[in-house]
């Protein structure tokens, strides 16, 4: 389900009954899209997170921690400048679009009582956020500036007068009555999620899509039937997320479309940070490590390209021999060979005598082709060696890179430069930064689970954690486990003989924190510690290990989500 203005109803209530008449005492702004305002409300602090982030544009209260820049934007201080210390009068939802307003009073520096209300727009890419005066309708400011040339329908700059998005000319489905709502079902040519959408206002293809399918479904008349859909909404709300066609979706109420219910929350905001935590943290480190992304995956491939190339040498390189008997061929019977034949056949001695073809250089002599193929023996013989060393260098490289690329996609924001810093000093990229003094960055803390036997579990989320988890925080006698030959997490079980459960579960977090962690039956070999060993020299987070045993695990996960994080 999208944040759509069925879910911005139900959320208006929610946030009404906890922040109405509360006094927000901070504003933050932590990434350019989104605030975090701080209201202090039934002797408790509550944050408010307002996201006009393109993906995940949303509203919700938040028990999220986020790091706050060291100088605060310039529409924060405007924010701070009105809205700290003011009292949140009212939430109201435009209809049952994805526009709130929330209305503030305060007084101005004169003494006086002013009106002020912060406007959500939720829309997309198109999401904003914007201040305004109540009384004169002009905006103070807002976290995009959109101009003429992005939107001639009006202006979102200090200013304008503010203006309403255009509104669709449909039925708000919690206002609609019942002899308005039948003549509507009864209007549609096909009941479809589509319809649905056309028709009323606020609904997303997941929420179209859950009525239509109760509507057809269900025994009772259509009419009783949209209206107990949305009594359980208001009456009965569950928030929860769910499968659908393995990816996860989230509702007000356990939608009957879901293939599978993950889990439940007591609010829509507590279901909210379940879902978006890890996506919009997976966003951030795409924005922050797209070049780093780039250059490796860049890198990455030639090296793939190296490593066909130097296969190719070696198979060639096999078939070296064959160039040897055709020169002894060719010597032995030179004189049967004409000078500017282009091709002879001659008997092969070393395969009972059967014809072979050779084919020849007609501006050589015949001892000259003789020598040409002994020459191209000699010459695919003498670089066996070499073509080997530079393969296992490059496979070895690879190997690493792809490590980084899969650490890359499990990285927290705190752990990008951790990684960043880690190609620097491999010199895969250039220290673009203009101070020489080498900054030490605070290292991040590996991931940390509990079985369900109660052992704990390490994760590594990049090649520094891998090796200290490895070399330094893990027992001797701990259980050591990854993916076999493929890239992916060190896991530590710290215990010297784990159930099969924990094993199993452990063996699941390697597959899922891993290049192959949306593939089924990944190997993961497991041993314990004192039988992995860092070769001298070797790149961080390569390690070779012996006595393994091998696990087949399918990491999905709804079986991931079980595991307790600590």
């Amino acid at each position: 389900m999208s944040f759509d203005g069925i879910l911005i109803h139900l959320m208006v209530n929610e946030l009404s009954d906890t922040l109405t008449n509360g006094r927000l005492s901070k504003v933050h702004q932590p990434y350019d899209n989104e605030l975090m305002l701080v209201f202090r409300n039934h002797s408790k602090n509550h944050t408010l997170l307002l996201s006009a982030n393109p993906n995940y544009a949303r509203i919700q209260l938040t028990n999220i921690k986020y790091k706050n820049p060291t100088t605060p934007p310039n529409f924060c201080m405007t924010l701070r400048k009105y809205l700290e210390g003011s009292i949140l009068q009212e939430i109201k939802q435009t209809n049952n679009d994805r526009i709130i307003s929330f209305s503030f009073e305060s007084r101005n520096d004169l003494g006086d009582l002013e009106s002020i209300v912060l406007i959500v727009e939720l829309m997309g890419r198109h999401s904003n956020i914007i201040l305004l005066n109540k009384d004169t309708q002009k905006i103070i400011d807002t976290i995009k500036h959109v101009g003429m040339s992005q939107n001639s329908y009006r202006l979102l700059l200090p200013g304008a007068d503010y203006i309403n998005p255009p509104l669709k000319n449909t039925q708000n489905p919690w206002t609609v009555n019942n002899e308005e709502l039948f003549k509507e079902l009864n209007s549609m040519a096909d009941l479809t999620p589509q319809a649905i959408q056309q028709q009323f206002e606020g609904f997303s293809k997941d929420t179209a899509n859950e009525l239509v399918y109760r509507l057809i479904k269900s025994d009772t008349d259509k009419v009783t039937t949209w209206k107990n859909f949305f009594n359980e909404m208001t009456n009965h709300l569950n928030p929860t997320i769910g499968l659908v066609n393995q990816k996860e979706r989230f509702a007000p109420i356990p939608y009957q479309t879901f293939d599978e219910n993950l889990s439940q929350f007591d609010t829509l905001s507590d279901m909210l940070d379940a879902f978006y935590e890890g996506k919009v943290e997976k966003d951030r480190v795409k924005q922050q490590a797209g070049e780093l992304i780039k250059k490796v995956t860049n890198d990455i491939n030639k090296l793939k390209k190296k490593t066909k190339i130097l296969e190719k040498q070696l198979v060639d390189a096999d078939n070296a021999e064959i160039y040897r008997v055709k020169g002894e061929l060719l010597t032995t019977f030179l004189h049967e060979v004409k000078r500017g034949a282009t091709s002879v056949e001659l008997p092969n001695y070393y395969d009972n005598d059967e014809p072979i073809k050779i084919s020849l250089n007609e501006a050589l002599t015949p001892n000259q082709n003789a020598q040409k193929y002994f020459q191209r023996y000699q010459k695919l013989k003498n670089g066996v060696a070499v073509v080997k060393e530079q393969l296992n260098i490059t496979k070895y490289e690879l190997l690493y890179l792809e490590s980084v690329l899969a650490q890359l996609d499990i990285a927290s924001p705190s752990d990008v430069q951790l990684i960043r810093d880690e190609l620097i000093a491999g010199k895969y990229i250039k220290n673009k930064t203009k101070d020489k003094k080498k900054q030490k960055n605070k290292p991040s803390k590996p991931l940390q689970f509990i079985s369900s036997d109660g052992d704990i579990i390490y994760v590594g989320k990049n090649n520094i954690q891998n090796d200290q988890l490895t070399l330094k925080t893990a027992n001797k006698n701990d259980i050591w486990l990854h993916t076999k030959d493929i890239p992916g997490s060190h896991v530590i079980i710290k215990n010297n003989d784990p159930s099969d459960q924990t094993l199993l579960e452990a063996a699941l977090l390697a597959a899922y924190y891993s290049k192959y962690r949306l593939s089924a039956s990944v190997p993961v070999d497991y041993v314990a510690v004192k039988h992995v060993k860092k070769p001298n020299g070797a790149k961080p987070g390569f390690v070779i290990y012996d006595n393994q045993k091998t696990l087949f695990v399918t990491p999905e996960i709804n079986e991931i989500k079980k595991i307790k994080e600590c």
